[in-house]
């Protein structure tokens, strides 16, 4: 974790110089139809997949409602770490093996080698428990042994029943330097920007994006409690939560709004 307030501190420095951007190129309107990829799996047969994975959500993905619904993906759905959060139902195409049904997995990590290396190339690294699922009831295993199939995914809207947003603050973040890790976030999922408003002010501060589902912001001392408006990658969709970091928040410490956006597109 020490390395984050470096990693913050060199993106900012970049941008003051002109050396770097965050790109929004492919910013667009989610497609309603069904795209042709391919998959794998990853972890034990039947487990939940990465242990923590690149976008940070760390042991969240362990538990409901990541467990078993993770997905690494290739660099043209992670984005920079931009499209983590972002949700997708996937389906297989060979109808002696594979259910009709659809499964919705969660972005959490980025698809380390194989196909998924090619830029262009669309590319799911489903947890074993997901993986199986797509296959007709008894057939998991069968699926399984596959290794890599081809299949259709579409984007769909993130619901997390009875969750709002939350606001992980990340070990080492001082008053003068703050990450956050979003979690939590319905509808479209991925986050484009963040700002932050302490109190007092009406200014928004812009955060940067150094990896992943994180955000720091460098400067301060920054004062509490402090207010954080998101807005969509997709969509451009915005929501502000209001003082959701206490005046006297702690590192390592999740705090949780009381809003989330429309869980659709």
């Amino acid at each position: 974790m020490q390395l984050l307030p470096t990693l913050c501190f060199l993106f900012l420095q970049l941008l003051r110089r002109g050396g770097a951007s965050v790109p929004h190129s492919n910013r667009h309107r989610s497609a309603p139809h069904w795209l042709p990829a391919t998959a794998t799996w990853y972890g034990s047969p039947e487990g939940d997949g990465s242990s923590g994975g690149a976008c940070g959500y760390g042991s969240l993905v362990d538990v409901k409602p990541f467990k078993a619904r993770v997905g690494a993906v290739s660099p043209l759905l992670f984005k920079n770490g931009e499209g983590c959060g972002a949700c997708y139902k996937v389906r297989c195409l060979d109808k002696t093996i594979c259910s009709k049904r659809a499964v919705t997995i969660i972005v959490t990590d980025q698809s380390p080698s194989g196909p998924s290396a090619r830029a262009k190339h669309t590319h799911f690294d489903l947890s074993g428990a997901a993986f199986g699922h797509l296959a007709i009831p008894g057939h998991s295993g069968f699926i399984r042994n596959r290794g890599l199939i081809s299949l259709l995914y579409r984007r769909t809207a993130c619901k997390y029943r009875e969750k709002n947003i939350a606001f992980h603050v990340n070990a080492g973040s001082t008053a003068y330097w703050l990450s956050l890790l979003i979690e939590y976030e319905d509808g479209e999922g991925d986050i484009g920007s963040m700002h932050i408003r302490q109190s007092g002010s009406k200014e928004w501060i812009a955060m940067k994006h150094i990896w992943g589902a994180n955000w720091c912001i460098v400067g301060g001392p920054l004062k509490g409690p402090l207010s954080v408006k998101l807005t969509t990658l997709s969509n451009n969709k915005t929501l502000s939560a209001a003082d959701v970091i206490p005046k006297k928040w702690v590192p390592k410490a999740t705090y949780t709004s009381r809003l989330n956006f429309s869980p659709v597109l």
